[in-house]
């Protein structure tokens, strides 16, 4: 197994950590697509709430627009190359309350349609760290046309790559990262990962202020 792979925070402004390794491993319940060491970052505002929950919100879904952060910038992570830029799908309706079962029990449909219809719209960010190890680093869920980068293409950490989206396999607006050691979604094993040296909980809120 490839040692801890030290991140940037990719964003600013608040989020808060679910889904964290720090809790379990593996974080999503299933080590498969390389997800043992997978994290979840939701956008809230300062009453670390992702969007108001009414009534309805138990029993319809929601547009995403709705969500506080819906459209917030995302930044590379690492200093890298662009392995993978991938922007057509569509940002779907939130689903909280009811519908949020509802739509946990067609995931096995999604995921029959294909690794896309999953991970949404990504980017995939190739990094060599201090040990000279590879590895790839997976940010999803990102909003639809809104990647601002391409293969081939040099970032450094910090860098613009695109906005907080609800595409794919997602129940609201929020950013998927996970890192691997290939760029085969499908088949590579997981790198666990850590932010500036710490590893967020569950329920953690996460704030950082724009330089």
């Amino acid at each position: 197994m490839q040692g801890t792979l030290r991140l940037h925070y990719p964003f600013t402004g608040r989020w808060q950590v679910r889904n964290s390794p720090a809790d379990r491993v593996p974080s999503h319940g299933t080590p498969m697509f390389g997800l043992s060491y997978a994290i979840d970052f939701v956008p809230v505002d300062e009453r670390d709430s992702s969007a108001p929950f009414t009534v309805s919100s138990f029993f319809r879904p929601e547009p995403p627009t709705r969500f506080a952060g819906f459209g917030r910038l995302i930044t590379a992570p690492v200093d890298g190359t662009v392995l993978r830029a991938h922007h057509s799908e569509i940002d779907h309706k939130a689903y909280r309350g009811i519908p949020s079962v509802r739509y946990a029990l067609t995931q096995r449909r999604r995921l029959a349609r294909g690794i896309h219809t999953i991970v949404g719209n990504h980017v995939l960010i190739e990094t060599t760290d201090r040990n000279k190890q590879t590895a790839i680093v997976a940010l999803c869920h990102l909003q639809q046309h809104s990647i601002t980068v391409e293969p081939g293409q040099r970032v450094r950490h910090g860098e613009i790559i695109g906005r907080c989206g609800n595409s794919g396999n997602s129940t609201e607006p929020h950013l998927h990262l996970h890192a691997l050691d290939g760029a085969d979604l499908v088949n590579a094993a997981a790198v666990p990962i850590s932010f500036q040296s710490h590893l967020p909980a569950n329920g953690e809120t996460i704030n950082i202020r724009s330089t």
